[in-house]
């Protein structure tokens, strides 16, 4: 048996309150210089991960002590790449052959590279799968709503990222046309010239002109707006912390927001910790880790600013292989209802307004 373990992190510093309440009562500036001190532990034992294969596998959920306002800057790099490097020793210490790296643990720096090589066991990032899944549920969710690609516009936020990349890549022959939205008009302009039909904005307002959305930014607030949004857009939110502001929810019942990479997972899974999803499911990155271990591949797979078609196609293959398949939808840490579909579909099918419609 491969056994495999996976980081996760706190996304705010007040989530320290679960463990340590009297966090609650203290500045975020505070609780992080107490969190950068901290050392990696292990929170859970992954049990019940059963292929169809009949292959089994078990792992730890590791807590690498760094939220992601600290890995963006607000410790030095160096510390970023010790406290992950030391969640892979201790993985290893446990029987672990491969570790994913989960959320901002994956973007850091070079993207795992280095991590990878100070490790004692092998390294990926999950994103190649996380890919896989957003186009997967991006497809479906068009299909659901009555969106038909070749005559929709496409965006992509964050698309000179690892993830966004691929994104695009793959899914732009489908659409009528893609928009880029990336903060560096250099590296945006360069990848829509690569695209069929592609263009690049560095406006997140652009978002207007698109049915289907991805985002996936490594921000620390909220990227897409309201106001950003047109009637009945489907919004695929790969990022975590998410990228899609909860106004959207609150505001915007017109439009879909889905979560990217909910998976269900095969076997009995016990995760014996709760991340907010439903039993047996798992982010997308958890699953990639799961299935290379199923496979008995301990190797580095998915590293660096860059995901492959090739290796998206690959997770999608062992995604089959091992049972792992793409489990509805969530949105907002619940699940998407038939009567969320359909009141998109009817919002897709109501014209605006004559002044909406005029408007740029």
């Amino acid at each position: 048996m491969t056994k495999f373990a996976f980081i996760i992190h706190p996304l705010y510093a007040k989530q320290a309150a679960r463990k340590y309440p009297i966090a609650k009562y203290f500045p975020d500036g505070l609780i992080e210089k107490v969190l950068a001190r901290k050392k990696p532990e292990v929170v859970s034992h992954i049990t019940g991960v059963r292929s169809l294969t009949g292959a089994e596998t078990e792992g730890w959920f590791i807590i690498c002590p760094l939220t992601p306002r600290m890995m963006m800057g607000g410790v030095p790099l160096e510390l970023s790449y010790q406290r992950i490097t030391e969640c892979a020793h201790l993985a290893a210490d446990l029987g672990a052959e491969i570790i994913g790296l989960g959320a901002f643990t994956s973007v850091v720096g070079d993207g795992g590279i280095t991590v990878a090589q100070r490790s004692k066991i092998a390294v990926t990032t999950g994103n190649s799968y996380t890919v896989a899944t957003a186009i997967e549920g991006t497809r479906k969710a068009c299909e659901q709503i009555g969106l038909i690609a070749a005559e929709s516009t496409l965006a992509v936020v964050g698309a000179t990222g690892s993830i966004g990349r691929t994104c695009a890549t793959i899914l732009a022959p489908e659409f009528a046309e893609t928009w880029v939205i990336g903060r560096d008009p250099q590296r945006t302009e360069e990848l829509a010239a690569s695209l069929p039909r592609g263009r690049a904005s560095t406006r997140v307002s652009d978002l207007a002109r698109a049915d289907a959305i991805i985002t996936v930014t490594s921000a620390e607030s909220d990227v897409v707006l309201p106001e950003h949004l047109k009637q009945g857009a489907i919004v695929c939110d790969v990022a975590r912390p998410r990228d899609v502001s909860v106004r959207v929810q609150k505001e915007r019942t017109d439009v879909l927001v889905i979560e990217g990479g909910v998976v269900a997972v095969p076997g009995d899974v016990d995760f014996g910790l709760d991340f907010g999803f439903p039993p047996r499911t798992a982010y997308a990155c958890m699953s990639e880790t799961m299935m290379l271990a199923l496979d008995g591949r301990p190797e580095n797979f998915t590293l660096g600013k860059e995901v492959s078609v090739e290796q998206v196609e690959e997770t999608w293959r062992l995604a089959a292989k091992h049972g792992f398949s793409l489990s509805g939808f969530r949105s907002f840490e619940r699940a998407v209802s038939p009567e969320d579909i359909e009141r998109v579909r009817r919002a897709r099918s109501t014209p605006l307004p004559p002044a909406a419609a005029a408007t740029p």
